[in-house]
């Protein structure tokens, strides 16, 4: 009896400890060192023009020196932290963008779709005997082969000036 008991008990706890709640995309599941990510260098101390000019300080408030990773991504990719609107010399592009209609809710209907896609993948998804990264499981079929796409324009006659690198 109770050697018919014990790969039960046995198989019942490798079950509830593979269903713990792990991480979508998680890049190396043995790592044990910090996440090199989490530091957020601060900007470079500089003296100022005039120290009457300075604002008060406020404790717990932002620094000249903190840095604001938002705006600084959208000034490297071109555009104004200010978040003014559309620019009159971007109206061309922003009409030939939007012109078969813009849906005002994509994000909301994007993070639905997405939920009930993880929903989804995620039934069987716990259950691993080895640690792998699940977002690449759970978005395998919306991956693209980008030697194969290459090729294939390549085939269709579009010039490809430059190839993506082979894969490793």
């Amino acid at each position: 009896m109770r050697f018919v008991t014990a790969p039960i008990i046995l198989s019942s706890v490798l079950l509830l400890g593979a269903c713990a709640n792990k991480p979508l995309h998680d890049l190396d599941a043995r790592r044990n060192s910090p996440d090199e990510f989490l530091v957020l260098p601060s900007k470079p101390l500089e003296q100022p023009e005039s120290y009457a000019a300075l604002p008060e300080p406020t404790p717990g408030g932002s620094n000249r020196t903190d840095r604001n990773p938002q705006a600084e991504a959208i000034v490297a990719l071109g555009g104004r932290p200010s978040g003014a609107g559309i620019p009159a010399a971007e109206g061309t592009l922003v009409a030939a963008a939007s012109r078969y209609g813009v849906e005002g809710d994509i994000r909301e209907t994007l993070t639905a779709e997405d939920t009930k896609r993880r929903k989804r993948a995620g039934i069987l998804a716990n259950i691993k005997l080895f640690p792998v990264d699940r977002y690449a499981e759970t978005y395998e079929d919306d991956a693209l082969d980008p030697q194969r796409v290459s090729a294939a324009y390549r085939r269709a006659g579009v010039p490809t000036p430059s190839s993506p690198p082979n894969g490793e």
